[in-house]
């Protein structure tokens, strides 16, 4: 089907499984007359192009449910009243535009059916709003990438708790400068991706950071986190890649985390762990990466980490660690990299 030069296509991103309105042109401004199609729903851009000022007349179409400008060189900034001019927006892809400055719109909290917001990758500055808090649909919010802040309790992820629909958080890579609170562990228990790296966080993760039971992606890598890891992280069952490198933690690592049976990547390294490495690491046979090093480990290696098969990356390097290499190391054929 096509209308005014405006083709139908479906896209790959399997977060967006319905039929999206893909433009034939890939350079040059967006066409204004765009705002002709009123009775336009979904309009995908995405990964194009386009360059010049996003108008207010892109928006301009109140029946507009899905919008991916994603991946272009568009400059400007969100307009103020967007709830009133999309109020029926639901997913608002926004990544990489490169130019899109300004803050996020107090108003967006009014755009009720929103269900993904994602503005990742740009120039977007001020305080990450508490009244996102109040988008009670939405399962993703990705603010990657930005120069956004918040207060020095990071009160945004106490707000976020009334999400009981998210599944996907990422506020990695931007200078939130704030102490890691508490009520984190409140968030939606269908979260299952949430990423906060590089954020100069600071304090310590909440030893019920098990409540979160169906996260599959934990990472809070480059930051200043401070205590141990908490022994609940053995209840997130369903945990496939957990990163806490380059922080400030201490202790041990623990048995518990020998219960994260589908565990495939676990990075530690850069902190100040110190002890033995528990034997029971090797019952984890999904592991493909083991990376704890420069820590303050001091024991023999086990040789119960030769179960682990299909290993790939193997770093121990440490300055404490003592005894001989165990025989039954020779069974990670798999491994391409192994730093001791």
């Amino acid at each position: 089907m096509e209308k005014s030069g405006i083709v139908m296509a479906r896209v790959d991103d399997p977060t967006k499984e319905s039929l999206l309105a893909k433009t034939g042109f890939d350079v040059g401004e967006i066409p204004k007359e765009i705002n002709n199609l009123v009775e336009l729903e979904e309009l995908d851009l995405a990964d194009n192009s386009f360059s010049g000022q996003l108008d207010t007349e892109i928006f301009n179409i109140s029946g507009l449910r899905i919008i991916d400008l994603s991946s272009n060189s568009l400059s400007g900034s969100l307009p103020s009243n967007i709830d009133s001019i999309l109020p029926n927006i639901e997913y608002l892809y926004q990544d990489s535009l490169t130019i899109l400055v300004g803050t996020i719109p107090l108003s967006i909290s009014n755009c009720s059916k929103l269900t993904i917001l994602d503005l990742a990758g740009n120039k977007l500055t001020g305080l990450i709003p508490n009244s996102l808090g109040y988008l009670t649909h939405l399962q993703l919010l990705n603010l990657e990438e930005n120069n956004l802040t918040s207060d020095s309790s990071l009160s945004f992820l106490t707000y976020l708790t009334n999400s009981r629909n998210l599944t996907f958080l990422d506020i990695s890579l931007n200078p939130l400068n704030g102490m890691l609170p508490d009520s984190m562990v409140n968030l939606s228990t269908s979260l299952r991706n949430l990423f906060a790296n590089s954020c100069k966080i600071k304090g310590r993760i909440s030893n019920e950071v098990g409540n979160l039971s169906n996260l599959l992606f934990l990472d809070f890598s480059g930051n200043n986190l401070v205590g141990s890891i908490p022994t609940s992280i053995g209840n997130l069952r369903n945990l496939q890649r957990f990163d806490l490198t380059n922080n400030k933690l201490t202790g041990f690592i623990g048995d518990h985390t020998c219960k994260l049976q589908h565990l495939g990547d676990i990075y530690l390294g850069q902190n100040q762990l110190s002890g033995s490495l528990p034997y029971c690491l090797g019952n984890l046979t999904s592991l493909r990466e083991i990376n704890l090093g420069s820590n303050k480990l001091s024991s023999n290696i086990p040789p119960s980490l030769g179960n682990l098969q299909d290993l790939v990356v193997f770093d121990l390097s440490s300055k404490n660690m003592v005894g001989s290499l165990p025989q039954e190391i020779r069974n990670i054929k798999a491994v391409t990299k192994m730093d001791l």
